[in-house]
């Protein structure tokens, strides 16, 4: 049976001399992988540079509850990016959020709210121009909402971030995962921020990586799963 769903493009793997798989972030079935044949062809209907991280897709697909590679019929990039391939900066920044969704978010279940958050946050960073140094951060920050591990931002005045609570407090934690001084200042800076006033915000890029790296951190304590991110170092070269 066909379906019409959106798509979000995560990986995708070499199959064959001309085919490849791709794992999509589905909106009606979650994360799923696709064989496609042909893309490398000349004449290929569905081309190789469709299929690139975070690509935004309209997709018709064959779906069967007992099968681990599913079929497409159809794909089109809607919305096609503007900027992305063409700027350095916004293509680290997203083959870095790739990297992150695809180690973080696993369900081949839909989530509408998920998918909903990551679909408009990749057409945002195609549009923007501003603030690009703090977007995969802020991205990070609010994508733990949709994960189930937001921080409490209830005492967010208190002197400490606890990185294994997930919370503020004025007590120094009896473990070394915790946040203090300007780093957790910058942390609750960027619990209050919006995408839109991102450009606003002061944080050095000494700053930034710290803050990323913590980032990372309470991501791999709070998901079991979730391993060694590796493509930051090269966004944090190309921001600097």
């Amino acid at each position: 049976m066909l379906h019409k769903t959106r798509g979000i493009v995560f990986k995708t793997t070499d199959y064959s001399e001309s085919s490849v798989i791709v794992q999509v972030f589905t909106e009606k079935f979650g994360v799923q992988s696709y064989l496609i044949n042909g893309v490398k062809k000349p004449k290929a209907k569905i081309k190789q540079q469709m299929l690139q991280p975070l690509h935004l897709l309209e997709m018709v697909v064959y779906h069967k509850l007992s099968g681990n590679i599913q079929r497409v019929s159809e794909i089109r990039n809607v919305p096609s990016f503007q900027t992305i391939p063409y700027s350095i900066i916004k293509s680290s920044i997203a083959l870095f959020l790739t990297e992150v969704l695809y180690k973080s978010v696993r369900q081949q279940t839909p989530d509408e709210q998920l998918f909903d958050f990551v679909f408009h946050a990749v057409a945002l960073l195609d549009r923007t121009e501003q603030g690009l140094g703090l977007f995969h951060i802020f991205f990070l920050m609010q994508l733990t909402k949709y994960l189930g591990f937001y921080p409490d931002t209830s005492r967010a005045g208190d002197a400490y971030f606890d990185l294994k609570e997930g919370t503020f407090t004025a007590v120094l934690p009896l473990h070394p995962f915790v946040l203090q001084g300007e780093e957790a200042v910058n942390w609750a800076a960027m619990l209050k921020a919006k995408f839109e006033n991102l450009p606003q915000l002061k944080i050095s890029a000494a700053s930034r990586r710290i803050l990323l790296g913590s980032l990372l951190q309470y991501y791999q304590l709070h998901i079991e799963s979730f391993k060694e991110i590796k493509s930051h170092q090269i966004l944090e070269e190309v921001l600097d």
